[in-house]
């Protein structure tokens, strides 16, 4: 037994609830058992329990046994003063001030032992024996649960970064777009040149592509070396004026070439980086505006320019290909970045309407492939759309690897069966 399962029994009232007594011998009837209280203070708040003949408000404490009421020094909290019941698993003293309800004897041993195959088990999910027997309505909207709590914590980082700018939208989606151009890999470096390189500087050279990009990859600190071809001669001039210009410092920050598909090499995304704002006026404007993937798609349609077609890094000569933004990077884009800042702006200004198209743009994205939604497929859960690979995702990290079955809905569904 643990004090978590406890709490789970008696907030779900998962115990034989007939002719209940102290441990003195007075009837209980629970009336209501209160709230969960996750904050400081009893377990559950606004009870009601008719004691005796008494009926009582206030709060329960729950504990494994009567005793850690004094380890824990409640009697000296005057958060405590308003119990109206301390139930306990195992009643283990006498002369309490504070009425005792058992509840050892109680709970099903089937719930117990469910409980106990969950939390041990050895596998990619603790349910995976069992998550089948969970009906699709209860999946539905536990999926729905799931991804709303993902984005809302996406929302909290977007949050940190506008208070860090002033709440600059324009300034924060930039520096967030940028850190998912740099993926897992390059994202701090990637961000740190955004932040270094403000959308207003930005806006003032957006028409001149080579300019933009000397910006960026001089910031990278990618224009340094000695170069024997015209086109990276040409950005380390242009990037020399124009960091005299604007008192610009190269980011300190490395970036990261090893073990990457060429096609992910920092000098691919930053020029492609370079060729959507070149393409774009206002780029979280122009967000706010999208009306569907497709348009998404088509905005995010862009090519580095010519001379990354025959090349991956300055100076190194390689076969024609174009650099063109894939389907998949685009993919991640609206699911890492897009949508959850769309969810963020309908949050902070209560305008359902993004928060909607926020969810309409990862239904309508493709699933993400990766280690934690290929788990659930072997297992036969669907991963139909980014709404699904998301949810999933944030039920593996969030609740399954942390073996939060008890606050879990699927868990809950399998121990309640």
């Amino acid at each position: 037994m643990t004090e978590r399962l406890l709490q789970y029994i008696w907030q779900f009232q998962y115990f034989n609830t007939t002719e209940l007594t102290t441990t003195a011998g007075e009837l209980i009837q629970i009336i209501f058992p209160g709230q969960y209280n996750t904050n400081q203070g009893p377990d559950f708040a606004d009870a009601k329990i008719c004691i005796g003949k008494t009926t009582w408000a206030g709060t329960v404490e729950l504990h494994i046994k009567t005793s850690d009421w004094s380890k824990h020094n409640h009697q000296k909290d005057k958060n405590y003063n308003n119990v109206i019941l301390h139930v306990v698993w195992e009643d283990d003293r006498t002369g309490n001030a504070v009425p005792v309800l058992e509840l050892k004897g109680r709970v099903s041993k089937i719930l117990l032992q469910r409980y106990e195959e969950l939390v041990n088990a050895d596998s990619f999910i603790p349910c995976e024996k069992s998550i089948h027997s969970v009906r699709e309505i209860v999946w539905k909207s536990w999926k729905e649960r799931l991804l709303a709590e993902r984005l809302l914590r996406k929302a909290a980082t977007v949050d940190n970064y506008l208070q860090q700018n002033n709440y600059h939208w324009e300034e924060t989606f930039w520096w967030l777009l940028a850190r998912n151009f740099g993926m897992k890999v390059n994202a701090e470096t990637f961000e740190a040149i955004a932040r270094s390189v403000p959308v207003n500087i930005l806006a003032k050279h957006k028409n001149q592509v080579h300019q933009l990009e000397a910006l960026l990859l001089g910031q990278a600190g990618l224009l340094e070396e000695k170069f024997t071809e015209e086109y990276p001669l040409m950005l380390q001039k242009e990037y020399r004026f124009l960091q005299s210009k604007y008192r610009l410092k190269p980011v300190s920050l490395p970036l990261h070439f090893l073990r990457m598909r060429p096609g992910n090499f920092p000098t691919i995304r930053l020029a492609q980086l370079t060729m959507l704002v070149h393409q774009s006026v206002h780029l979280f404007s122009k967000v706010k505006e999208v009306g569907s993937v497709k348009d998404t798609r088509q905005w995010f349609d862009v090519n580095a320019n010519d001379y990354w077609h025959y090349h991956y890094r300055f100076d190194e000569a390689s076969a024609f290909k174009k650099k063109k933004l894939g389907e998949t990077m685009i993919d991640n884009i609206i699911i890492n970045t897009i949508a959850p800042v769309l969810f963020a702006y309908g949050s902070y200004h209560k305008e359902q309407q993004y928060k909607d198209k926020a969810l309409q743009l990862l239904e309508s994205t493709a699933a993400e492939a990766n280690n934690i939604t290929k788990g659930f497929q072997r297992i036969g859960v669907d991963n139909k759309n980014a709404f699904d690979s998301q949810a999933l995702i944030e039920l593996k990290n969030e609740y399954c690897s942390k073996r939060r079955c008890l606050d879990c809905g699927v868990g809950n569904a399998i121990l309640k069966n």
